[in-house]
């Protein structure tokens, strides 16, 4: 049997070379329904080979059902297959869909919702990390808690308590496994198909593509200087069930929700009997004073539910993201994350747990919004020195990324493209939005800038693009 010729010298085990070969030799209808295959003995003489090796790959055949001991008759190619359509390969087969991704090894220029992965502490995370692991029992190997650990709820309660303003207790804190489960929790607890759901224009857009999902009706409500128009949320849809605001930094323009703002939505909200959903994706980066109060801490009527992230603090990986809800929905959202809630393996969420009590992570936050602070002085102006005449940075007062506002006939969606061809990653704003509006702007990450020189190197090619 020539197609049983063994490569001693590969890394693939004698035995499962022989398991392939026989096994291709059925398949491509060298060995036929019936046909006898050499006795273990004699063909591991053959081949020179212990009998135990020939064994286990028969072992294996028959097990898929390849092939069938016949006592005495020895083994045959199984009778089943001859029952089987052979099927032919197209002469040009298409390629198989990729949904493998396609994570970069490293972060593209001007990448958003990638925080300051240089400054991580590695080390310190490493070291609870390894402290977690070596304390892994029993009880915390089974299924992990449905709305979350213990530790970690308390632990994001109290945090709140002191840097957000919101008076919680950790019951109604719910750990799920990022801003999309936030929603899907939302969805499936407090609203029903065909709901009209207020969302920014422009926006973040997987929020509409979520809520469509969820057979809901995005509604958009048009965004000016003083965040959300809720006027123009009320003229559009009166009767919606939600909305969906970024408060803190309106995502994307960065503006903050204003405080008449802030009180005409939440009395839409109690008069209507909807519900507001905050995502404060990233409040904590405020570079102008302190971080303003979060919208629910405003609440008086039980409304707002609060969805913070761990993504835009720590790092994307961790998956790890968390709802407050109203004292009054706490047994609903109980009962819907029995059933949907997938809130993390234990062990992230123990080393978060950590990470907090131990005060790693205020410290963290704190060094972070210092340097985010620089390093977004220092590419606003380093991409004004070189982009001047073409864009104009708006002073937004916090946030993860810049906003340049486009000169001329320039369009932002046209540079955006250029930029992601050429290695950069780039949003048009005018792609973040399903109202018509004039606004044309480049949406840029400063997080991972770390010198002006590697700003002025940025800004020179994006400058080059522009011809």
């Amino acid at each position: 049997m020539k197609f049983l010729d063994l490569d001693a010298s590969a890394s693939e085990p004698l035995y499962r070379q022989i398991y392939t070969r026989l096994r291709n030799a059925i398949t491509d209808g060298l060995l036929q329904a019936g046909d006898r295959i050499p006795a273990a003995r004699a063909l591991a003489l053959e081949l020179g080979l212990a009998r135990g090796t020939v064994e286990s790959a028969y072992a294996l055949l028959v097990a898929e059902g390849y092939v069938e001991a016949r006592g005495q008759a020895g083994t045959v190619v199984t009778s089943a297959l001859a029952r089987r359509t052979a099927v032919t390969p197209p002469q040009h087969p298409l390629p198989a869909h990729d949904n493998l991704g396609h994570a970069a090894s490293s972060t593209l220029p001007f990448q958003m919702g990638i925080p300051a992965l240089d400054a991580f502490p590695r080390k310190v995370w490493a070291r609870l990390a390894a402290r977690a692991v070596r304390a892994t029992g029993p009880d915390a190997m089974i299924y992990p808690p449905w709305a979350g650990l213990p530790e970690l709820r308390i632990a994001i309660a109290a945090y709140l308590q002191l840097s957000r303003g919101i008076d919680c207790t950790p019951s109604q804190v719910f750990v799920t496994s990022g801003y999309r489960n936030s929603m899907e929790l939302v969805a499936r607890a407090l609203l029903q198909p065909d709901d009209q759901v207020w969302v920014e224009d422009p926006g973040y857009p997987p929020t509409a593509e979520l809520l469509r999902a969820a057979h809901l009706q995005p509604v958009p409500v048009a965004v000016d200087g003083e965040g959300l128009m809720v006027a123009h949320g009320i003229a559009s849809a009166p009767r919606a069930r939600a909305a969906i605001v970024t408060p803190a930094h309106q995502s994307p323009l960065c503006v903050a929700l204003s405080l008449p703002r802030r009180l005409a939505l939440l009395d839409w909200a109690a008069q209507a009997a909807a519900w507001v959903v905050e995502d404060d994706y990233d409040g904590e980066y405020r570079y102008q004073g302190r971080p303003l109060p979060a919208l629910q801490s405003l609440d008086r009527n039980g409304r707002v539910l609060y969805s913070g992230t761990f993504s835009k603090v720590l790092f994307p990986a961790i998956r790890l993201a968390y709802l407050v809800v109203p004292p009054a929905q706490v047994p609903r959202f109980d009962e819907i994350s029995r059933t949907f809630a997938a809130g993390g393996a234990t062990l992230m969420q123990q080393i978060v747990a950590d990470f907090m009590n131990e005060g790693h992570f205020a410290r963290h936050i704190q060094r972070m919004r210092r340097l985010y602070g620089e390093r977004r002085q220092l590419a606003a102006n380093a991409l004004t020195a070189v982009l001047g005449k073409h864009m104009l940075v708006d002073p937004q007062p916090g946030g993860m990324h810049l906003v340049l506002r486009m000169k001329g006939r320039h369009t932002d969606r046209t540079l955006a493209a250029r930029m992601r061809a050429h290695g950069m990653a780039a949003h048009a704003l005018s792609e973040r939005g399903m109202l018509p509006h004039g606004a044309s702007a480049l949406l840029l990450a400063f997080t991972n800038i770390d010198t002006p020189a590697r700003a002025r190197a940025l800004g020179q090619r994006i400058l080059k693009l522009m011809d």
